[in-house]
């Protein structure tokens, strides 16, 4: 029996619980349902509107560390940011604000891509952007645990060794040290390659966030005792970036030999910069050619071995008699070896090319050669080609797949033995390690960047190629089709450089060692490392959090 009086709405209406709600009631109930909705969905936006926006800035500062604003001080400004932004929040919190940073950095990272298209930008840099969603997760998770700048420093290096390999093989555009070539932190890459240069910059971003945090908790109480917290982060920041001071970066030669790197140019920057047939080989021939003739005439010093760019043979030699004879004259024309870059039929799956430098002798022709190991997707192949090529008509611009190459690229060109890596290998730890390990005495960077001239794209590349120099104690020589061809000491210092869009020729003589880094030595297992500490950090905040929950529950029963 109900107790007191059955006045209730039920019985005063004469509806019981579970019969049907009258159309006219159900409406006013969603009626009343969906402004309270909307307001709680205000308030929130209300409420996230100003750190969603701090997040956008301290984005764009990150792109903006980056070549070709090479604003590096930045890089750990935003590092910092993101560590305060993060810092208390939910796991979902965090992600969201590890979007809203993502997205704008690689969208100015990554604004060369517009010579493609703009929704290649866009779509690239979302994709890339779901990294930094996880890393702001990640980041929020662990923000409660002792030691947090530590398990953040961790999360940035564990967020690029995923970015760097998934999907397709990863893209590693856009990683904290490379936007660290020319800092402090640089000669960090002599102990451990690219991975404790990242490291040691969002350690310092993280340790500048903790000594702001408290200071921001000391605000209206003084005291030296309690401002000890923020000194000592602030200390340990300081010390961590003037940490590669201490490192020594190897550069004494074991050998010398003299180089000439041909910048041939093209006729137009963009999507078509090949022009018509032949005009990019001739390019480089006769600049080449007009070498010769400057040394015959005493203008200029006969190098030991000359390097051609990526793709400065726009023809198949091996097809094309034409482009056969044009390089061999232009290479006993100068009477030494020359490193020829060519894409070559593949002898017998049709459709795939070889993106290959080619060892060319001034009496026996070519020879030896290497083929590039990671061509890039959407780029040189099309991944799910007959399904993507549907629905996506431009990929249909790129022909032919690059078929991989299976072996790392030392080459013996002349009295050298040189690594040759093409183009965007230069940013995979892996293909760059293996070729120093191999035997490498110099590196060798064969690229073509006409596609993207003045965008961005060839400073960002340089960069690498500043660090790697570094990394593995090694000169680097930088041989672009339209530029910038480069040549950089193993201190990673640039002795010589063509600009854009000229043809050129630049004239060095280069070190070669045969010593090799602690980098070297200890490959990827520091990155391995700091990646699964970061990942155990999660691990720990996902405990710590379930063992606080737990205890709640004891104490309300």
């Amino acid at each position: 029996m109900p107790s007191g009086s059955d006045t209730t709405e039920e019985a005063a209406g004469g509806a019981m619980p579970g019969d049907p709600v009258p159309p006219a009631e159900a409406g006013s109930a969603a009626a009343a349902t969906r402004p309270g909705r909307a307001r709680r969905c205000n308030a929130l936006a209300r409420r996230e509107a100003p750190r969603t926006g701090l997040a956008v800035v301290f984005g764009v500062a990150l792109g903006l560390a980056f070549p070709p604003y090479d604003l590096w001080p930045l890089s750990l400004v935003a590092v910092a940011a993101l560590s305060l932004l993060t810092r208390g929040r939910t796991a979902r919190q965090g992600a969201w604000t590890g979007l809203v940073f993502g997205l704008p950095f690689f969208l100015i990272l990554l604004k060369w891509l517009h010579v493609v298209g703009w929704d290649a930008v866009v779509g690239l840099s979302i994709a890339e952007a779901l990294f930094m969603t996880v890393l702001g997760a990640a980041l929020a998770a662990t923000s409660r645990l002792p030691a947090w700048p530590l398990w953040a420093a961790c999360l940035w290096v564990a967020q690029e060794w995923a970015r760097d390999r998934l999907p397709l093989g990863g893209f590693p555009w856009g990683r904290l040290a490379f936007a660290n070539t020319a800092s402090p932190f640089t000669p960090l890459a002599a102990l451990g390659g690219a991975p404790l240069v990242t490291f040691a910059v969002a350690l310092t971003g993280a340790l500048l966030a903790a000594g702001a945090a408290a200071l921001w908790r000391l605000r209206g109480k003084g005291g030296l005792r309690r401002a000890l917290p923020a000194l000592e982060a602030f200390g340990l920041a300081g010390a961590v970036a003037l940490a590669g001071a201490l490192v020594p970066v190897p550069t004494k030669a074991d050998d010398t030999v003299d180089i000439a790197v041909v910048q041939g140019n093209v006729q137009q920057p963009g999507m078509d910069f090949l022009g018509r047939p032949m005009r990019i080989l001739d390019n480089h021939a006769t600049a080449t050619e007009k070498l010769a003739a400057d040394i015959e005439a005493g203008r200029a010093k006969k190098p030991d071995l000359v390097i051609w760019p990526e793709n400065s043979s726009d023809l198949d030699p091996f097809q094309y008699p034409q482009a056969y004879d044009r390089i061999d004259e232009a290479v006993k024309a100068i009477g030494v070896p020359v490193l020829v870059g060519a894409l070559v039929d593949h002898p017998s799956k049709e459709g795939y090319v070889f993106n290959e430098g080619i060892v060319w002798d001034p009496k026996k022709g070519p020879g030896a050669s290497y083929t590039k190991q990671h061509p890039v997707p959407f780029g040189e192949y099309v991944p799910f080609r007959e399904q993507l090529s549907k629905i996506i008509t431009r990929f249909q611009r790129v022909p032919r797949d690059f078929y991989p190459g299976d072996h790392t690229g030392v080459l013996n060109v002349g009295p050298a033995r040189l690594g040759d890596v093409i183009c965007f290998e230069v940013a995979y730890d892996e293909i760059v390690h293996d070729t120093v390990q191999a035997g490498a005495r110099a590196l060798v960077i064969q690229t073509n960047n006409a596609t993207y001239g003045r965008t961005g794209q060839p400073e960002q590349q340089l960069a690498m190629s500043r660090l790697r120099a570094v990394e593995h104690g090694r000169a680097v020589v930088t041989a672009a089709t339209s530029g910038i061809s480069a040549v950089v000491a193993p201190d990673g210092t640039i002795t010589h450089r063509i600009p854009e869009f000229t043809q050129g020729v630049v004239s060095a003589r280069i070190s070669l060692r045969d010593e090799t880094t602690l980098a070297d030595r200890v490959g990827a297992a520091p990155e391995w490392a700091l990646a699964i500490v970061g990942l155990l950090s999660c691990a720990a905040a996902v405990a710590v959090g379930r063992r606080g929950r737990t205890k709640d529950e004891k104490g309300q029963q």
